[in-house]
């Protein structure tokens, strides 16, 4: 049973340290082996030059394999990031970032998932990341 995004986005509120609710992350659509957040645009998140910093979009791209993960679960339980690997390959000023996330394994054990950062309006990933979990129950 897939989490619907209400559900997934009180996992956001229940389960994420406060500076992680300080993204703003929101749950957009959930499904079977899917997630898509938005990280809304802030000048607060973004660095030198105007661009929105990297480490904004790691945390969003970890942020949303969680919820990825709990909903082809069909519910949350402990989890924990093995590996993470991300690729910036564009600058993002001014737009919110929609983060999409396809998992591309779910064992007892382990998860894997692909995590593709697209500006709102575009069809050209800023980012793509590859995500590694370990399933602790």
């Amino acid at each position: 049973m897939t989490l619907t995004p209400h559900e997934a986005d009180k996992i956001l509120t229940d389960c994420f340290a406060p500076w992680v609710l300080d993204l703003g992350l929101t749950v957009a659509e959930t499904g079977e082996r899917h997630a898509l957040l938005r990280l809304p645009w802030s000048g607060r998140l973004a660095r030198d030059g105007g661009g929105l910093c990297g480490q904004a979009m790691m945390a969003a791209a970890d942020t949303a394999t969680v919820i990825a993960i709990s909903a082809a679960r069909g519910s949350y339980g402990p989890m924990t990031t093995v590996q993470q690997s991300m690729t910036f390959q564009r600058p993002v000023t001014g737009v919110d970032l929609l983060v999409d996330v396809q998992i591309t394994k779910l064992g007892r054990r382990m998860a894997f998932a692909d995590v593709a950062l697209m500006p709102e309006g575009s069809d050209v990933a800023a980012a793509k990341a590859s995500t590694v979990y370990a399933l602790l129950s």
